[in-house]
């Protein structure tokens, strides 16, 4: 069989997964989707070529690969261990990549389980934004065994620029943890920064550019303060509540680890609080925002 004949599967046609179907539809991939109380993506890519399954075991007994790309551990592990899910439809050689920020701690159970059935788990974690899954130039970080990447690097190959090799089974999402909170964690630096100077008269415009003239300027900086000066905090896609969630994996990965994570610890809180705020439904930034409440400075 060659790689572009292999069936796919897709769940979670989000802002990230609708592009990696459309991107797997155009290299002539063979595609079905698990149909979603959200009809409009699912009509979008049947409408393109794709079939549509009535549940993830069906999806999964007519799949040669899987492709997960929904929140976190609670929903992969649902739609592997649910009565109709992938498990009740697994097959020998079947191939699923979690392309989701997931544990790795789940990822090690549920790729036990798979393997009891004769198939395979790969963590497979994006990196970059739905403007890039639109193109076909996401990052991947995979954990697997290199023969197993080499099967499904012409799938991942599909939507993805950049093929980040991370290690064994697992090693995908470790390092995605470890990524995002050096992510996570700079806004929460910037956030207090940037309350604090306006809370003392300082200019936003005036710290940016001190920002950009000095050894902080940065992507991810310049996606922030900036925007921050004007009042708008929508220069990262990223959900809050799924930082406060990745961060909450980091923090069980490090204490699984032995390694004392009081960075980590704080920014977990600082998001924790942020979302109890009612920030959980605004992007990264907003963490400004929700400093700004806490603190009672005006923005």
């Amino acid at each position: 069989m060659t790689a572009q004949r292999m069936k796919i599967g897709l769940i979670g046609l989000g802002l990230m997964g609708r592009g990696i179907g459309r991107n797997l539809l155009a290299k002539g991939f063979p595609l079905a989707v698990l149909g979603h109380r959200n009809r409009v993506p699912v009509e979008d890519i049947v409408g393109r070529g794709a079939g549509e399954a009535a549940s993830a075991a069906i999806l999964a007994r007519d799949s040669d690969v899987v492709i997960l790309c929904v929140t976190g551990s609670l929903e992969v592990e649902d739609l592997i261990l649910r009565p109709d899910g992938i498990l009740a439809g697994c097959h020998p050689g079947l191939i699923v990549i979690d392309a989701s920020t997931s544990e790795p701690a789940s990822t090690l159970k549920l790729a036990a389980a798979l393997r009891a059935k004769g198939a395979e788990l790969i963590d497979a974690p994006l990196t970059r934004t739905p403007r890039e899954a639109e193109a076909g130039r996401l990052n991947t970080l995979v954990g697997a065994s290199p023969e197993l990447l080499a099967r499904v690097r012409p799938v991942l190959a599909a939507y993805c620029e950049n093929i980040f090799h991370a290690g064994d089974l697992g090693s995908g999402h470790r390092l995605k943890l470890i990524s995002n909170f050096l992510v996570t964690g700079t806004v929460a630096l910037v956030a207090e920064a940037v309350v604090l100077a306006r809370k003392t008269g300082i200019n936003l415009k005036r710290l940016n550019e001190v920002i950009e003239a000095g050894p902080l300027a940065n992507t991810l900086l310049r996606n922030v303060v900036p925007k921050a000066a004007e009042g708008l905090f929508d220069g990262l896609s990223f959900g809050l509540a799924n930082a406060q969630k990745d961060l909450r994996y980091y923090v069980h990965l490090s204490e699984g680890a032995g390694v004392a994570s009081p960075m980590g610890a704080l920014a977990h809180q600082l998001f924790t609080q942020a979302v109890a705020h009612g920030f959980d439904d605004h992007l990264l930034a907003s963490l400004i925002e929700a400093q700004a409440k806490i603190n009672r400075v005006s923005l």
